[in-house]
């Protein structure tokens, strides 16, 4: 048997229906296993890290599969880029043990949900980065921002249909949520031991609620604590959001836990 490969991606999600592989529909999973079946002549099939909805682009999304044939790292590697469309790459090939698991082996994820506003910005950035009409409240923004991370249920910020899974459900833990910014961008960065499917989003959704004037600091302190009788966050549009990493190492930073996060990065220069 062949050892497991691990898969490094990147791609930029405008004209993807998610990662998860669907039937008349383009996703990220259909097109690399096109490719995988092209390579090795027969059906492999993927696991990824997560799934990204629609829209949502990767710089570092990791899957694996289980080579039926040997070809080398570097074989596969040039392959597959060979056989992709142009807006999803294949970064990194290369072996790992057979209890490796993309999904089950990590222990947590770093997003990036960028902004602008002010200039028209060019076409390949607004690719990634939501323009705003009007410049938002940065201290307001990181006032919210602050409030987010620890231990919570974050039932109030996951989409419909996502109830959560397991013993956790949907409590996870954001160990980091920090704001970057200046010159009219700012950087919106979350890092968590995991996400309900939206919560991103809905984070950003909220803090932009704040940030924008029509919601208090109260408001998202009630839906941190789980107040049904509020609907729940609004979701901020996808192209916005990228994942950019997968952690199978807990970082240093989080042995301090949450707390630290609070520390804000923020640079007045725009």
């Amino acid at each position: 048997m062949e050892p497991r490969l691990r898969m490094t991606l990147a791609y930029l999600g405008t004209h993807f229906a998610g990662w998860q592989k669907q039937e008349n529909a383009r996703t990220v999973q259909g097109e690399l296993e096109k490719a995988l079946a092209r390579l090795y002549q027969k059906p492999v099939p993927t696991v990824g890290a997560g799934r990204t909805d629609a829209g949502v682009h990767a710089d570092r999304q990791v899957a694996h599969f289980d080579p039926p044939l040997a070809i080398p790292p570097t074989g596969v590697l040039q392959a597959l880029n060979s056989f992709l469309p142009w807006d999803l790459r294949v970064l990194q090939v290369k072996p790992v043990p057979a209890s490796f698991h993309a999904r089950r082996s990590a222990v947590g994820k770093r997003y990036r949900y960028r902004l602008a506003w002010g200039a028209v910005l060019p076409p390949w950035e607004g690719l990634r980065r939501l323009w705003l009409p009007r410049a938002p409240n940065l201290e307001l923004l990181a006032e919210a921002l602050r409030m987010l991370p620890g231990e919570h249920d974050f039932v109030r910020f996951s989409l419909s249909g996502h109830a959560g899974r397991g013993k956790r459900g949907t409590v996870r833990t954001l160990f980091v949520a920090t704001l970057t910014a200046g010159r009219g961008r700012a950087d919106m960065i979350f890092e968590g031991d995991g996400f309900l499917r939206g919560m991103v989003r809905r984070l950003v959704g909220a803090a932009l609620e704040i940030a924008q004037g029509r919601q208090e600091l109260s408001w998202l302190q009630a839906l941190m604590a789980g107040e049904a009788s509020l609907p729940p966050a609004p979701t901020a549009p996808p192209h916005g959001l990228t994942l950019e990493r997968v952690f199978y190492r807990r970082p240093k930073r989080w042995a301090k836990g949450p707390q630290r996060a609070q520390t804000l990065r923020f640079y007045r220069t725009c």
